[in-house]
């Protein structure tokens, strides 16, 4: 349907710099004889230099991704239409409402727009503050009214710049990150660069500028960020406290700005968890931790009009397990090793039973079904039973929540990426193996301590936090595809941080007994910027290519088709069809939807379903008549739907409704012994023969090579 093609006419457009920064002969962590006074200003020198990179970079990658976005699409020549149609699926549903704000007549009758909307789901009104988590938009589209901009930016363009500029915020976050894990932000520029380098699988923000997540990251990194800040030993009251906040403010920023926040931080909780048990993390920071999380999240749900989804996460319920497991057990790291085992095992055990009571009580209270189809995707993909739930095999047939694909880690192995992150990963964990055990043998042997002094200096709490935090995000992006993203950047921060470790290196040259001080030195530096060296040589001509290689946005059908629904129907008109092509429905023209991508609703999915029998096997005047009872005056049939050949046999759109039904799938194949044929053909198909039985019901009034449009007669 949308397609990119070779521009026509050449443009010239400014090549966003991305080589990767000069290296300084200055070290950030360098020493010189000079005394205390000396070495304060090579400290501040040092910071200076190090912040003045990372804002550099960070700024080098916006314009990159910029860049790059409107050498794809011609973005600053097409139409608007145009425009709005690039924002595909879901994206173009949430950049919606940013527009509905903008053209409101006042921002208070753009908030009760949003509040009390009648257009989202027809025959419905729904509060989209409360549904959906657009604050973003809602406060950006306020910021663009406010500010004397108008007559100079576009109010789409404030827009997509927003969400290129919040990628320097992101890319800032995973240096210092890296800069505060290693000592050097030496390690901060050889994570920036490997985030740019491996642009592929480390962001998509530059063609799904929407989506949720790119909003929501950026935050995530600086929350990160700031936990490692907030894990290092003898900080001051002043800087724990301020840090406290910053970890607060970046939490609740990113809980508000996606709404599967929850369950990434459902895995740090579990992150923070194990390491606490294990001694890993200072007690009372974690404890803060924990409320942080639960405080954040429940601050959205007031501002999310006490969305039932937010209280019965599980995150809530896992925290506040813990936090009550802590107080009854409060002899959790007393005793030898046998009995720290035996107590872990029952904390454990304790603190999950709690979990599930206090989840499954909430549920029951508040009579939340909204995340079912997640708890049911979840069962199917990891073998606990087949399904023929469609909504769970909506998502178990989409390539994005598939596994991993193999190709991912060739390409951040040609970076050398993959093979550093690895070597760094099997050398911490294997010092976390020893600390744990260490930790919970609770012996205070001299001999033992100088024995694994090596390992302990490697394995500090903020690098513990950072092992814990990869491998379980790790976990996550080889189970989920979509869920890479999360792994991938903080494997650029990861690696360079173990590449640029004196620790690690010392751990290194002990082992093979070649350990001296200046020889660390000298590999912690020599090494990543030969590594760095390696990338620019390898990957800047290939980035130069990439940035002057110029498309243009061409999609014709779907061009045709909303320039006929604003012209051509009223505005009041409702709308039926696939959810993603109705999310732009609802932005370019405006008009009223039957449905839309926005998932996390059982009352939407149910709707869903109903509505997608336009691409089962079922009589004409059933599917009239369930689409009569969502107020439908047009139907959308696409063929790229109805003739899918996307998916394998099992996986198309009408295989799903077909076992759904209980019917057989069409085409060569197994089925299940239960399923029966149809007694009527696929509705989508028997319609375009203009059947006496269709024809009652159905009016075509617009056709093109890829959209079908029809009226719905309206019978007394």
């Amino acid at each position: 349907m949308t397609a990119l093609r070779q521009r026509r006419v050449g443009k010239g457009t400014e090549a966003a710099e991305d080589q990767p920064s000069e290296e300084t002969n200055v070290k950030p962590d360098g020493k010189i004889p000079s005394g205390p006074r000396g070495g304060k200003l090579w400290n501040i020198l040092s910071i200076t230099i190090g912040g003045i990179v990372a804002i550099s970079l960070g700024l080098l990658t916006s314009v990159y991704v910029a860049t790059l976005h409107e050498n794809d699409l011609w973005f600053s020549n097409i139409k608007e239409v145009e425009r709005e149609i690039s924002f595909r699926t879901e994206c173009g549903l949430y950049y919606s409402y940013y527009k509905q704000m903008i053209q409101a007549a006042s921002i208070q009758q753009g908030l009760h727009g949003l509040v009390y909307d009648n257009k989202t789901e027809s025959v419905r009104t729904i509060n989209i503050l409360e549904r959906m988590n657009v604050y973003q938009e809602v406060f950006l589209s306020i910021l663009y009214r406010i500010l004397p901009i108008q007559q100079y930016l576009e109010p789409v363009y404030f827009y997509i710049y927003t969400l290129f500029g919040l990628q320097a915020v992101y890319v800032i976050a995973l240096y210092v990150t890296s800069w505060l894990l290693s000592g050097t932000w030496l390690s901060g520029v050889l994570a920036a660069c490997w985030y740019i380098t491996n642009r592929v699988d480390t962001t998509r923000v530059e063609f799904t500028i929407p989506l949720r997540e790119n909003w929501a990251l950026p935050f995530f990194a600086v929350q990160i960020a700031a936990i490692t800040f907030l894990l290092r030993t003898h900080l001051q009251p002043v800087q724990e406290r301020l840090t406290l906040v910053a970890v607060f403010i970046a939490t609740f920023l990113f809980s508000l700005a996606w709404q599967f926040n929850q369950f990434m931080m459902l895995i740090q909780a579990l992150a923070l968890f194990i390491l606490d048990s294990l001694d890993m993390l200072p007690t009372a920071k974690v404890t803060w931790l924990y409320i942080i999380q639960i405080s954040g999240l429940l601050l959205v749900c007031v501002l999310q009009f006490f969305n039932s989804m937010i209280l019965g996460s599980l995150l809530i319920s896992f925290n506040v397990s813990v936090l009550i497991a802590k107080t009854i057990q409060k002899n959790l790291k007393k005793g030898g090793l046998l009995n720290r085992l035996g107590t872990l095992i029952l904390h454990v055990l304790l603190v999950l039973c709690l979990t599930f009571l206090i989840n499954k009580f909430i549920k029951k209270i508040l009579n939340l079904e909204s995340d079912e189809h997640i708890f049911k995707f979840l069962k199917a993909k990891f073998g606990f039973g087949a399904t023929r739930d469609f909504d769970a095999n909506l998502y178990l047939c989409e390539e994005a929540f598939g596994l991993l694909p193999l190709n991912t880690f060739s390409r951040l192995s040609s970076t050398l990426l993959f093979y550093i992150y690895g070597f760094v990963l099997f050398l911490l964990t294997v010092a976390a193996v020893i600390v744990a055990f260490r930790n919970l043998s609770g012996s205070n042997q001299v001999q033992l301590k100088k024995k694994m002094e090596e390992y302990t200096v490697t394995l500090k709490p903020d690098a513990a936090y950072s092992l814990a935090h990869t491998v379980l995000f790790g976990c996550l992006a080889l189970s989920t595809m979509r869920m890479k993203y999360l792994w991938t950047s903080h494997m650029c921060v990861f690696a360079s941080f173990g590449l640029c470790s004196a620790e690690v290196w010392k751990l290194v040259l002990k082992c093979l007994h070649l350990h001296t001080s200046h020889r660390t030195q000298v590999i912690k530096y020599s090494i990543p910027i030969i590594t760095l060296l390696y990338i620019s040589y390898k990957f800047w001509p290939g980035i130069m290519d990439e940035l002057s290689e110029l498309r243009e946005f061409y999609d014709p059908d779907t061009v045709e088709l909303m320039n006929w629904i604003k012209s051509n129907t009223p505005n009041t008109a409702v709308f039926a069809g696939s959810m993603q092509l109705l999310a732009g429905v609802k932005l370019c023209t405006g008009r009223t939807l039957t449905n839309h991508p926005h998932y996390e609703d059982k009352h939407l999915r149910e709707r869903t379903k109903q509505i997608y029998q336009i691409y089962a096997k079922r009589s004409p005047s059933d599917v009239y008549r369930i689409l009569r009872s969502f107020g439908t005056d047009y139907v959308i049939l696409e063929d790229s739907i109805c003739y899918e050949r996307r998916h394998s046999r099992g996986c198309r759109l009408r295989d799903l409704l077909d076992v759904a039904n209980g019917h057989i799938m069409d085409g060569l194949g197994e089925n299940e012994p239960d399923l029966k044929p149809s007694s009527y053909p696929r509705f989508c198909e028997e319609i375009k023969k203009n059947l006496p039985s269709f024809t009652m019901h159905f009016t075509r009034v617009f056709q093109n090579k890829t959209f079908h449009v029809y009226k719905l007669a309206k019978h007394k």
